[in-house]
């Protein structure tokens, strides 16, 4: 009799007890080697950082790239630079901290905007591959199809679709009740290390997030495909081999980071929340939020000889400094 009171006792306990904030235990088995990690990610920061704010001072200098193809590179600069500000700084303090806690209402506030920059992100991409859709296969109507009030537009779109995903996918997590366990096995707070520790069943729930996922996801995904069907369709008419290259060079780039980026997004939010691997999706989870972000001013901008003269004659000119942001 005694065993069931305090048995039954436990239970009204825990259903009484409300999280007030979570333990995130990402990098905390490593020991030593978090040490390591801090200067690897602090350095991936700052290049991030300096890639992508160089991508926008120089498209914003240089009349010679106010075109909507380095408009679009320059909003998608700023869209990977405010995603990685969101998730590693707090990265950078708890490889440094015995105390990995994070408040309640910062984990649902760095979910939010992790989540709206990062759906942001994946429209963006799509609308980059509708402007080279547009360049290659319409070229003498392409300064009508991408106006300048027509890129405003898909622009906002990307965003204001972008962060209602996040906020109705922060909403159905937060909603619910969590009476422990409060420890995240992840290094941030993603949709599904999170959910996992609410109390009651989940499943209606993860099944609205992973389809809302699937449209995040997929419906760009599938408007890029379209896109790049038209481009070869239209690439495979040039007569020249050098024509083809240059058609085709011209969307390289883009395609190395959806590859990239879908790549490894789609392998941890496209299946159930109950499927999550804390070890394999946070390796998964890194190339996204630390490495794909270099791959815009790396590979997109810096590499491209128009950007490069653009930083050469801004250095030369003494206007490469601070203030020209």
């Amino acid at each position: 009799m005694g065993s069931e009171e305090v048995s039954l006792g436990d239970q009204v306990n825990q259903a009484n007890f409300s999280v007030t904030e979570f333990l995130l235990l990402g990098f905390s088995n490593l020991g030593e080697i978090q040490l390591n990690l801090f200067v690897v990610f602090l350095c991936l920061y700052l290049i991030i950082l300096s890639g992508n704010i160089t991508t926008v001072t120089v498209t914003r200098l240089d009349r010679s790239l106010h075109v909507p193809m380095y408009f679009f590179l320059g909003i998608l600069s700023i869209s990977e630079t405010c995603c990685t500000f969101v998730i590693l700084p707090k990265i950078l303090i708890n490889l440094l901290s015995l105390l990995r806690t994070i408040s309640f209402i910062n984990c649902a506030t760095q979910m939010f905007f992790f989540l709206g920059f990062a759906v942001t992100k994946c429209r963006l991409l799509g609308v980059v591959g509708y402007d080279r859709s547009a360049a290659v296969c319409h070229p003498l109507r392409y300064p009508v199809l991408m106006s300048w009030p027509v890129c405003g537009h898909l622009v906002a779109t990307c965003a204001l679709i972008g962060f209602l995903f996040s906020l109705i996918g922060s909403l159905l997590v937060f909603e619910l009740p969590f009476c422990g366990p409060n420890k995240i096995n992840y290094y941030f707070c993603d949709i599904s290390p999170v959910i996992q520790l609410a109390c009651p069943e989940t499943y209606i729930k993860e099944l609205v997030i992973f389809i809302g996922g699937v449209l995040a996801l997929m419906a760009p995904l599938t408007f890029i495909c379209i896109s790049y069907g038209f481009i070869v369709h239209t690439i495979l008419k040039i007569p020249s081999t050098e024509g083809k290259r240059k058609a085709f060079s011209t969307c390289a780039s883009h395609l190395t980071v959806v590859i990239v980026h879908y790549g490894c997004a789609s392998s941890v939010y496209l299946r159930p929340s109950a499927k999550f691997s804390s070890n394999k999706d946070s390796l998964v989870t890194v190339t996204y939020t630390a490495v794909t972000p270099l791959l815009n001013p790396m590979v997109y901008s810096l590499r491209n000889k128009d950007v490069q003269t653009s930083i050469r004659k801004a250095i030369a000119r003494g206007r490469f400094y601070p203030k020209a942001l």
